[in-house]
């Protein structure tokens, strides 16, 4: 995928999601949605592919902890190729003034479809994301994952991925 394409795609997601909702002024927001867009495995020519995905957080769940606020978040992500991987987890969440830094940690069940072979169905996500608050209920952000058995199976190629968010807190 070219990178026309792929910003054409970001713009589509976030005009298309920013129209859902009027923008409301509410104190108790009770969730957030995830959607990016982005490459799967971009540093393997041979199996880079496009990927889209959503993730949901309940902001009722989150906890401030002695490592910052916490809060359980599930998702999937579907690549070009037909792979996909639903995901469940913990991410930790740091803000500084409008900027937004979110490391997180989902295990997950993988299937390969016409994709990557990852070496088995159990996987593990790792995520830093950098996000920009643009009102009081959405942010654009940038992401970078690794995903990897942690050695369960005979193989363990791992996959790296790049993807842009648009975050919806309704």
């Amino acid at each position: 995928m070219n990178l026309k394409k792929l910003l054409v795609n970001i713009f589509f997601i976030i005009f298309a999601f920013s129209s859902i909702a009027e923008e409301k002024n509410i104190i108790d927001q009770n969730n957030e949605l995830n959607f990016y867009t982005g490459m799967f495995d971009f540093s393997d020519d041979g199996k880079r592919s496009t990927l889209f995905g959503f993730q949901h957080q309940n902001e009722n769940l989150n906890r401030d902890t002695f490592l910052g606020n916490l809060s359980p978040i599930t998702g999937v992500l579907i690549t070009a190729d037909n792979a996909g991987y639903i995901y469940t987890g913990v991410q930790a969440q740091y803000k500084i003034g409008s900027l937004n830094f979110t490391p997180s940690f989902t295990p997950g069940l993988y299937h390969e479809g016409d994709g990557k072979d990852l070496g088995h169905v159990i996987e593990f996500k790792s995520e830093l994301q950098i996000s920009l608050d643009l009102s009081t209920t959405s942010q654009f952000g940038f992401s970078y994952n690794h995903i990897s058995n942690a050695s369960l199976g005979k193989k363990n190629p791992g996959a790296n991925s790049y993807m842009f968010n648009f975050f919806k807190s309704f």
